[in-house]
C-alpha cells in the first residue's frame, strides 16, 4: 500500500513523497507458525538454551501427537554464535516439524535456561558449573531467586 505525504522543506514549496509501508514480517518461520496459535495436534514446543539469557546454544525441539502423549524429542547445538540466528538450522527444524505433521507451534521469547542436563552433565540438585548465570535464578523471569 502506497501513502502520499506532504512534506515542508524550509524555504521549498510543499512537495509529495511517496512512503511505502511494509507489512511486519517475521525474522523466522517457526515465530510465524507460532503466532497461528493452536491449531490441534501435532504440538510442536521449541525451547532455547544457552550459557546465559543473550546467547542461545541449544535449542530442544519436543512433538507431542496427541495430548498426553509422550513427546518426540530432537536437540540441535552451535559451539559458536547464537543457534536462534542459524538458518540452515531453522531450516532443519522446519522440516523436522513439516514431516511430522506438526499443526501448532508453542515457542517462548526468551532463553529458558542452561543447555546442559542435570544428571546427565552434572549432579541432580546442584547448578552447573559452566553455566554460573543460571546458578540462581528463575528460567522463566530471570530474576535472581536465593
Amino acid at each position: 500500500m502506497t501513502h502520499a505525504r506532504s512534506v515542508l522543506r524550509s524555504g521549498a514549496a510543499c512537495e509529495k513523497l511517496d512512503f511505502v509501508r511494509f507489512k511486519r514480517r517475521s525474522e523466522s518461520i517457526l515465530k510465524k507458525k507460532a503466532r497461528r496459535g493452536f491449531r490441534g495436534y501435532p504440538v510442536a514446543t521449541i525451547a532455547f538454551y544457552g550459557p546465559d539469557n543473550v546467547t542461545a546454544s541449544k535449542i530442544a525441539v519436543g512433538i507431542v501427537n496427541a495430548e498426553g502423549a509422550e513427546p518426540l524429542m530432537q536437540r540441535w547445538f552451535s559451539e559458536e554464535g547464537d543457534i536462534r540466528k542459524d538458518a540452515v538450522i531453522e531450516s532443519e527444524i522446519h522440516q523436522w516439524l513439516t514431516d511430522h505433521g506438526v499443526l501448532s507451534v508453542v515457542l517462548p521469547d526468551r532463553i529458558i535456561g542452561c543447555p546442559h542436563e542435570a544428571g546427565i552433565d552434572y549432579p541432580k540438585g546442584k547448578p552447573c558449573p559452566q553455566c554460573p548465570f543460571w546458578a540462581h535464578r528463575n528460567r522463566w523471569t530471570h530474576d535472581v531467586v536465593q
